[in-house]
């Protein structure tokens, strides 16, 4: 009976199925650097993408910071000028009471009463003068008190000295203006 020999077939096949696996290791381990490459390569692209992102969202963000600085500063001298027309406005206001006021003064001094000094703070005024006696000066702050433009007299100082053969008396009143402006503040 004729021999067959069996084993020559099976090292055949078992060398096929070796150089097999090596051929399918091989690959996977091609398609697992590929992965590992592309998968890289994908991760790259993302960060590169957001880095750009990122790089344009700082640019406008310094655009919009020049902007807001811009704003600020124009905010700022916009609020300079309306306090600037403010007081504009206030002195404009204000304007015919000085003449009252001088013409309210001469009104209420009286006879034999006669000025030095005048200086206006704000509303308050003071009068500094000699008067022939210290009733004249209670006559003056009367008057001035029943004034429409001064209101609130009070004497700050009343001296009676000589002056030659006559006696005089110096004086210092503080009155408060009566502004026709309600809104006037005591600053002013």
């Amino acid at each position: 009976m004729p021999r067959i020999n069996l084993l020559p077939w099976r090292e055949e096949e078992r060398k096929k199925r070796q150089q097999d696996f090596m051929v399918a290791l091989a690959a996977s381990v091609i398609a697992g650097i590929a992965v590992v490459g592309l998968t890289f390569f994908a991760f790259s692209q993302m960060i590169d993408n957001q880095q750009a992102r990122n790089q344009r969202l700082e640019t406008e963000i310094a655009v919009l910071e020049k902007s807001i600085a811009e704003i600020d500063s124009l905010e700022r001298q916009k609020e300079r000028l309306l306090a600037r027309m403010e007081i504009i406005e206030q002195l404009q206001r204000s304007r015919p009471e000085i003449v009252h006021l001088f013409d309210e003064i001469a009104l209420v001094l009286p006879e034999g009463v006669y000025l030095n000094g005048m200086r206006q703070t704000g509303n308050r005024i003071e009068l500094k003068g000699v008067a022939q006696s210290s009733t004249r000066v209670s006559a003056l702050m009367r008057q001035a008190d029943e004034s429409e433009w001064l209101t609130d007299p009070s004497v700050t100082k009343v001296e009676t000295t000589d002056a030659g053969p006559a006696r005089q008396a110096e004086f210092v009143v503080n009155l408060r203006q009566v502004s026709s402006d309600p809104d006037a503040e005591d600053s002013l």
